[in-house]
């Protein structure tokens, strides 16, 4: 897929035949098809950055993905945790009760 057709999106380059282990060639973050971060640290580094940008540029999350990023945002980062999604609030009670 090219960048241009992206809406919101984190990519991560890695050479040829590399697992997982490996650390990537480049990690980096593309908003409304334009490439903004790259050479990021890390995958987590780039949530973090992502979740960030979103709220400092005040963009709504894609409708796709919008409980993804709801279970970053306020389960993972615990951002605004007390205004939860009927959805997402069931997850955290089934994370909560498994532990």
């Amino acid at each position: 897929m090219e960048l241009k057709q992206l809406t919101l999106a984190m990519f991560v380059i890695r050479k040829e035949g590399e697992g997982l282990k490996e650390s990537p060639e480049d990690v980096g973050i593309v908003i409304e098809g334009v490439e903004v971060l790259h050479d990021l640290t890390s995958v987590a580094s780039a949530c973090a950055l992502l979740l960030g940008l979103i709220y400092a540029l005040n963009l709504a999350y894609p409708k796709p993905l919008r409980f993804t990023f709801e279970v970053f945002q306020k389960i993972f980062m615990q951002l605004d945790q007390h205004k939860m999604s009927p959805k997402v609030q069931n997850l955290f009670g089934r994370l909560q009760t498994s532990q």
